[in-house]
């Protein structure tokens, strides 16, 4: 805020020169104590607190989003130049009206009430879509889900999806200009409850995972995997292919949270890299919070 100084009067020969006065910052009576010299880095931590703060959920039916060319704000990642994706701005649909979201306390069954297809992460700048992942309407199909695995792992997570009440899958998968291949499934179910329990007991174990993806070979915990990474209320899985790799390097990870499992999966020849992995499990662990 820019002071005015007032100006100073003409004084008498006989008299003392007045002081010069300041008059008070606009909105400051002359007995409020002016403002501190360092407001501007109040203003700079305010700044950087908003970045950080990736959502704002501003209630039950508003939209909330994040920006994600900021993409030095993403938690467990380092700068801009570490090999990050540039991905859109991200914007999770509303809640239907007086619907709560997935982790509050009047929601016990954890569901998520926002469009399942809508919670998917969109692919970055540049890439290039899989449109055969989009499925019927939206819906895909579990035979194409378990495509993803090697073929005798098949029939029993079909068994156990089906046990476990699958409703309905929505995906998403792109492939970048460096040969990186994304895929990525969101698995609802009927409560948090059976989410949990089949995520951590039947398919996402620690140390390994319980089912082989499709030319993954042996995949072992990924202990790189930063802790920030991830998002309150979101359990994750991570692993990584043990060496040496098949024709693709595959990196895959579980997420739960409330009534959805999601499964993100990375391949490329050579070696997938580990940030944009970190960044695209981040972020979509952040659409489901």
């Amino acid at each position: 805020m820019t002071e005015r100084t007032a100006e100073t009067g003409q004084t008498a020969p006989t008299q003392q020169p007045e002081p010069t006065r300041q008059r008070p910052p606009v909105g400051q009576t002359p007995d409020t104590p002016p403002p501190p010299k360092d407001r501007r880095f109040l203003r700079a931590a305010l700044r950087w607190t908003a970045a950080v703060a990736v959502f704002a959920v501003a209630g039950a039916g508003t939209a909330y989003g994040i920006s994600s060319l900021e993409r030095t704000d993403v938690p467990g990642l380092a700068t801009a130049s570490d090999g990050r994706w540039a991905y859109p701005e991200l914007t999770a649909p509303p809640l239907p009206e007086g619907s709560p979201g997935p982790f509050a306390e009047t929601n016990p069954a954890g569901a998520h009430y926002a469009d399942l297809r809508e919670l998917v992460l969109p692919a970055p700048e540049g890439a290039t879509e899989d449109k055969a992942l989009r499925g019927d309407d939206g819906w895909l199909a579990t035979k194409d889900l378990l495509a993803e695995y090697a073929e005798d792992d098949r029939d029993e997570l079909r068994r156990q999806l089906t046990d476990h009440g699958l409703r309905h899958i929505a995906a998403r998968g792109w492939t970048t200009d460096d040969g990186t291949r994304t895929r990525i499934y969101l698995l609802r179910f009927g409560t948090a409850a059976v989410v949990d329990e089949l995520g951590g007991n039947d398919i996402a174990k620690v140390g390994s995972p319980a089912h082989t993806l499709r030319g993954a070979g042996v995949s072992v915990w990924d202990e790189d995997f930063p802790e920030k990474a991830t998002a309150t209320d979101v359990t994750r899985m991570v692993y990584t292919e043990a060496e040496p790799y098949g024709a693709e390097h595959v990196r895959q990870g579980y997420l739960t949270a409330g009534d959805v499992l999601a499964l993100v999966v990375q391949s490329r020849e050579g070696t997938a890299p580990a940030v944009p992995f970190q960044q695209t499990v981040a972020l979509q662990s952040r659409l489901l919070a």
